[in-house]
């Protein structure tokens, strides 16, 4: 006879609440867990997926992700001419505000080096990649737009040819495709307010159209390169830092920076909440498993009056800590694989994870009954006639 499953359809209500509640609570472990995975792939979706060996920056910056980098457009043509060098390619990428049918949007531009880079690395979910030199670009879903919409980003009007998902930056913005050229005048647009006053303040009332107002940096900020078949890349990186102006930094550098410089806090962050949920679930599962023995007291000791041993009762109280564990995680999957679909941020649930979260809940559930073990076997079987 299983004891555990007879006091569970004695008291089916209190089973299912307590099953809702470790379920809810392990539905915040697996959204945090998830959470932290979802932030670390956006953050190396470009750098793993663009295809560089090699990133050249600005001189002393960790750029382009970690840090600030602008270099001289002519970089790109310094780097072609380094023995062991295959391809480069030009990038940059910056944040901007844009306004379409009305609502402001935000998304983030990235610039890719035409015709060389047509975005033939992005996975698309309608349309096509880019065609023309100009006003032409690939949107993510997030950013609001559909294929077809035209979008005004700087002097210019833009054509949405095609459309992805999932491809936002570390902050969950998501990704605006145009090739390099169109980048750089988007980032490089002026107010015609912005141009008088500039002239004015050098006793220059001419106002030339197009021309910027201030000095402006090269809005180029990495060099992408590729390597030749059989080069070697320490000798190309010694090549080109000999320079001094730029640095060079390999693909595994970038994932470095943005994992362990720019996310570093926010990671350690999310970790700690998802231990405090992991604390607070064990406690709640042992108040709960604990409460139940107490309730139970009179019948384990009825129990040992009639000869049951010990190792009934602790199989009773282990068994409804394994059922109470194993329902609420598999509600928990069910639940977060419904929920977190819609939520702002994406949310990467992989099976390695989830094995590791069901033995975290087989653990709590092995401390929870371990308390309600300790108190009933401290139980007399003469309390039962008291």
């Amino acid at each position: 006879m299983n004891l555990a499953w007879k006091d569970i359809r004695y008291s089916p209500a209190r089973f299912l609440l307590t099953v809702f509640g470790v379920a809810f609570l392990m539905t915040a472990v697996i959204g945090m867990a998830g959470l932290y995975r979802g932030i670390v792939d956006d953050a190396l979706l470009v750098v793993n997926r663009i295809g560089a060996d090699l990133w050249v920056v600005q001189g002393g910056r960790a750029g382009p992700f970690a840090e600030g980098s602008a270099i001289p457009s002519q970089v790109d043509r310094r780097v072609e001419g380094v023995a062991g060098v295959g391809e480069v390619r030009r990038f940059t990428q910056f944040s901007q505000q844009f306004d379409f049918e009305g609502r402001p949007r935000r998304a983030t531009i990235t610039g890719l080096d035409f015709p060389k880079d047509d975005g033939a690395w992005i996975d698309l979910v309608a349309g096509r990649h880019l065609g023309r030199g100009h006003y032409e670009a690939i949107a993510d879903a997030s950013t609001g737009l559909a294929l077809g919409d035209q979008v005004r980003l700087g002097l210019d009007r833009f054509t949405v040819v095609g459309l992805t998902t999932q491809m936002v930056d570390s902050a969950g913005d998501g990704l605006l495709f145009v090739t390099i050229n169109d980048a750089v005048a988007i980032a490089q647009r002026r107010t015609s307010e912005e141009v008088l006053l500039a002239r004015a303040r050098r006793g220059d009332q001419r106002v030339v159209s197009g021309e910027p107002s201030v000095a402006q940096d090269s809005k180029i900020a990495a060099v992408l390169v590729e390597l030749a078949p059989a080069a070697d890349p320490a000798a190309v990186r010694a090549a080109v830092e000999r320079w001094g102006d730029v640095s060079i930094l390999s693909a595994e550098q970038q994932r470095d920076l943005l994992l362990n410089a720019r996310l570093w806090k926010l990671r350690v962050q999310i970790l700690a909440f998802t231990v405090l949920v992991v604390v607070i679930t064990c406690i709640v599962v042992s108040l709960i498993i604990y409460t139940m023995t107490i309730e139970k007291l009179h019948q384990i000791a009825l129990l040992k009056l009639i000869g049951a041993r010990n190792s009934v009762i602790v199989a009773m109280i282990g068994q409804q800590a394994a059922m109470i564990g194993a329902f609420g995680f598999a509600l928990a999957v069910a639940v977060s694989a419904v929920i977190f679909p819609f939520f702002p941020r994406r949310i990467v649930i992989t099976p390695v994870d989830l094995g590791l979260l069901l033995c975290i809940d087989a653990a709590i559930c092995a401390v929870g009954s371990w308390v309600g073990v300790a108190r009933a076997l401290k139980v007399n079987a003469r309390e039962v006639l008291s």
